[in-house]
């Protein structure tokens, strides 16, 4: 008798997504497989009342099915409350693809994934995300229409948005803490030197602040040691770096039981997505005196650019849109301030209500 591969060779995943503690109502998720390219990608979709679920593809070497569809689901819900609230009539979702960036990427996955983003016919649409670049969605766009971020649908590669958005934020959060948006003579420790962190980290170099960094690439290390001044900590410990402001730029869950006790920043406002990694790290921050950007509130400014823009290279509206970043989160401060709640409960309730009203 055939031994099923699941019972025989792997460890015991969540294998109902409805009881999963991330579902929070998600409308589809899709498991995809391709074996000639090895792909595997799970698409989440998880709220389409304000239009079609818009989001990137992550591809990370996760230890296995269940780590995977728990990031999907984390993201997915994130990107609904980020479209919201940055005004677009988006809705949320996202997708991840199992494999090692640096060592799986091939023409051949990319373009297996196009085919599983093109048979949700334009429920999905993708962009870039950690491990996916813009050159790759050019891939991807070759099999479906249901892309952005390329240089057909509009301004290429988002990330410099983002980086904006959250220069943006990081002003507007210092302003809101210290009565100034000056950046001279403040510190300011980067976890993470992708895309975003180092096109962030030279924004706030040229704004003259001091810079602490923490990333696991070597190269990039050494390229922002030498070219922006800056001093290096370790990956995990970035958090409790003495500065004015911690801004992580890596993957999520970042701040939990372990490191907010040990952040030594008042401010926290980065580019990562999901940054608590429970809703009540929230309270923890607010108790410790501890400003935090909700981070999907901060990183938009990706998402705004691949929504906005139209080909030809005039990113004049994208960047008025990114620009009021700063506004929106001096209105969470205000509001949380006047309540005594977080500021990621008050970001919620606005989205929720912009949805509420759709």
């Amino acid at each position: 008798m055939n031994v099923p591969v699941a019972s025989r060779d792997l460890k015991p995943v969540e294998a109902d997504v409805f009881t999963h503690p991330e579902f929070r109502g998600h409308e589809q998720v899709v498991h995809g497989f391709d074996a000639a390219s090895g792909l595997r990608t799970i698409i989440a979709v998880h709220d389409t009342r304000l239009g079609p679920a818009l989001g990137g593809c992550r591809m990370w070497a996760y230890a296995n099915g269940a780590e995977a569809l728990t990031d999907a689901l984390r993201l997915s819900r994130g990107m609904t409350y980020k479209n919201a609230l940055a005004g677009l009539d988006l809705g949320g979702g996202k997708a991840v693809i199992i494999a090692d960036a640096r060592k799986d990427k091939s023409p051949a996955l990319l373009s297996a994934f196009g085919r599983q983003v093109g048979r949700l016919g334009g429920t999905y649409i993708t962009a870039e995300d950690v491990g996916i670049s813009a050159s790759d969605m050019e891939i991807v766009a070759r099999e479906t229409d249901h892309v952005r971020g390329t240089r057909a649908t509009g301004l290429g590669d988002p990330s410099p948005y983002t980086a904006l958005g959250v220069f943006v934020g990081i002003r507007a959060s210092l302003r809101h803490r210290f009565g100034s948006d000056s950046l001279k003579g403040r510190t300011v420790c980067v976890q993470g030197l992708g895309h975003v962190g180092m096109d962030l980290a030279r924004q706030l170099h040229a704004a003259g602040a001091r810079l602490i960094v923490a990333d696991l690439h070597q190269p990039a290390l050494e390229q922002a040691v030498s070219e922006l001044d800056a001093s290096v900590v370790a990956a995990d410990h970035a958090h409790a770096a003495e500065a004015d402001v911690f801004a992580p730029c890596a993957l999520g869950a970042g701040l939990n039981d372990a490191t907010i006790p040990e952040i030594r920043a008042t401010i926290v406002a980065g580019a990562a997505n999901n940054q608590l990694a429970e809703e009540r790290h929230g309270e923890m921050l607010r108790a410790r005196g501890i400003l935090h950007a909700p981070d999907y509130a901060i990183n938009a400014g990706g998402v705004i650019s691949i929504a906005l823009a139209a080909p030809g290279g005039d990113d004049r509206l994208v960047r008025e849109k990114v620009e009021a970043i700063g506004a929106t989160l001096m209105r969470i401060y205000e509001r949380a301030g006047q309540r005594g709640l977080p500021t990621q409960n008050v970001a919620d309730r606005i989205a929720e209500e912009r949805l509420a009203a759709a």
